[in-house]
């Protein structure tokens, strides 16, 4: 004997719906994580920026210069950098200071900050040396104290060698007004000065102090450089100043300029960034920090910067962790943005599989509540009909009754139930009949 097998569109009827009440569960679930993720990018780790602005110098010095050597590295990796001229370090730090200025960088030397308020910005380490270089007419001095009464060249107005010179003069009891006369002059303008004789003394730094000028200075009879005896003293009382010696012959191998050793101070130059600079960004600038700063030259060893000897601003934790273990592997191994792609998705693992592992428990939950709510609603009309049974005894409340009780049994026939719940599909049928058969049970009898 042939068994019943039920024709295949029955079995694709009733297992259609599992696929349908599955997905309208899920996608609550799906929703609200996907939400909270969202929140999490955004909030949490952002993309870094394609375009940052750095505040740098005066057009070619040596502050733009490296600025402009930073810029062709970030673009290697699709990072714009916006380069600003400006008057130095003093312009620089108002720069970075006023919220209202999108200024990300900036180039700062070490001293300027006196008791401004620098907590919201941090910095990615020192990447210089500026000496300050004494030039005099006569030999034999090595005290700043020395200069007293004389005509000194301390820088223009608003630059961090005028801000600089004045700190140092100050703790050597040389004052602005008194008998020494202090010119706005730096620079060239202030070597030339020397020379003809208008100046007695000229501090000079920065990009004042290139290997050129400071040779052509020396070569002039009756012109030396102050060699300052003095220099542990500065450093202790100017934190960030720093101990820099010109060894002899390092102008001038083959004529030995300067004949012996030069002691000099000076702060070094940081790259400095407000506090909300992206981590990818900070890493970026060290390593073009790194390729462009760390080669060998008139005052540094190769190597020595980047580093985080660093005064007036704190060091981040980025640059921190960037000097104690470099790149991290996905941005060893992986281009720039598809590494920040991944470094974002690798931080929102831990918080995504807390909100998966219970989503994956409530999903049957809800699936099984809506499958069972298509049979439950039916209950609340089924036991109305049964209460007005009870109620009413006529033969037209009757009927009415019964066409109510045929109304729900003709939505059951339609109604598409996953194969899993069937057992309460017929329980629901039962009860059908049972109320049908109290209503029969209740019918006048007829002669």
């Amino acid at each position: 004997m042939k068994r019943y097998r039920p024709p295949l569109h029955f079995l694709r009827e009733h297992a259609q719906p599992d696929w349908r009440d599955l997905a309208l569960s899920a996608l609550p679930v799906a929703i609200i994580c996907g939400v909270i993720v969202a929140l999490m990018v955004w909030l949490v780790d952002p993309a870094p920026p394609r375009s940052i602005t750095i505040s740098a110098g005066p057009k070619d010095s040596s502050f733009m210069l490296l600025a402009e050597s930073y810029r062709t590295i970030l673009a290697r990796n699709g990072v714009t950098l916006n380069v600003l001229e400006s008057d130095g370090s003093v312009q620089n730090l108002d720069r970075l200071l006023d919220p209202k200025l999108h200024v990300d960088v900036a180039l700062v030397q070490g001293g300027v900050a006196g008791d401004r308020d620098v907590s919201s910005l941090m910095s990615l380490g020192s990447v210089a040396y500026l000496p300050m270089v004494v030039f005099y007419r006569g030999s034999g001095l090595t005290q700043l104290s020395q200069l007293e009464g004389k005509r000194i060249a301390i820088g223009r107005e608003g630059s961090g060698t005028r801000k600089l010179s004045l700190k140092l003069l100050d703790a050597n009891g040389i004052d602005p007004g008194g008998d020494t006369a202090l010119l706005p002059l730096d620079g060239l303008q202030a070597a030339t000065q020397l020379v003809s004789g208008n100046v007695d003394a000229a501090m000079l730094s920065g990009d004042s102090t290139t290997r050129e000028l400071m040779l052509r200075v020396l070569t002039i009879p009756g012109i030396s450089v102050m060699s300052l005896d003095e220099t542990g003293a500065y450093t202790r009382l100017f934190p960030y100043l720093e101990n820099i010696d010109l060894p002899p012959g390092v102008l001038d191998l083959r004529h030995r300029v300067p004949p012996d050793t030069v002691h000099l101070i000076g702060p070094t130059v940081e790259i400095v960034a407000r506090s909300t600079l992206h981590p990818a960004i900070s890493d970026l600038l060290i390593e073009a920090a790194s390729e462009v700063n760390s080669a060998p030259g008139l005052l540094q060893r190769a190597g020595e910067f980047p580093n985080t000897s660093v005064h007036d601003f704190r060091i981040s934790e980025d640059a921190t962790r960037y000097y104690r273990s470099g790149k991290s592997f996905l941005y060893r191994t992986l281009p720039f943005w598809l590494a920040s792609v991944a470094d974002r998705l690798i931080v929102l693992l831990l918080p995504l599989a807390v909100l998966v592992f219970p989503a994956l428990r409530a999903i049957p939950a809800l699936y099984s509540w809506r499958v069972r709510s298509r049979i439950y609603r039916h209950y609340g009309a089924l036991i109305a009909i049964e209460r007005d049974a009870l109620k009413h005894t006529s033969e037209e409340e009757r009927r009415q009754l019964i066409g109510e009780l045929n109304e729900i049994e003709r939505s059951l026939n339609t109604l598409r139930m996953p194969l899993a719940y069937a057992d309460a599909f017929y329980v629901l049928r039962e009860h059908i009949g049972f109320v049908r058969s109290h209503l029969a049970a209740n019918e006048p009898v007829t002669h």
